[in-house]
């Protein structure tokens, strides 16, 4: 089921970072794929002049790469999680 780009979708997946324990944070910068993760801090940033669509997938992209213990998330988040990890 392909993913719908809606604000709620993009709601929905800073929800589940933060539920990860992730920190989101939408900055300026040269980012040669959109983002920049420090994962030692757990902080993602995401280029801000991304599109609601390219947030979305750059933020879909991101999720199979972070270390997320589905435990931790709640019913909805961990049914999204596992959607995205799924589909790519």
């Amino acid at each position: 089921m392909p993913i719908r780009y809606s604000q709620a979708v993009l709601d929905k997946i800073i929800k589940l970072l933060d539920e990860a324990g992730y920190e989101l944070r939408f900055e300026k910068g040269n980012f040669n794929s959109g983002f920049c993760i420090l994962e030692h801090k757990k902080v993602v940033v995401v280029n801000k002049f991304l599109d609601l669509e390219g947030r979305i997938n750059t933020l879909s992209d991101i999720l199979s790469l972070l270390k997320i213990d589905p435990n931790m998330l709640s019913a909805e988040s961990r049914k999204l999680y596992e959607q995205a990890i799924k589909e790519l």
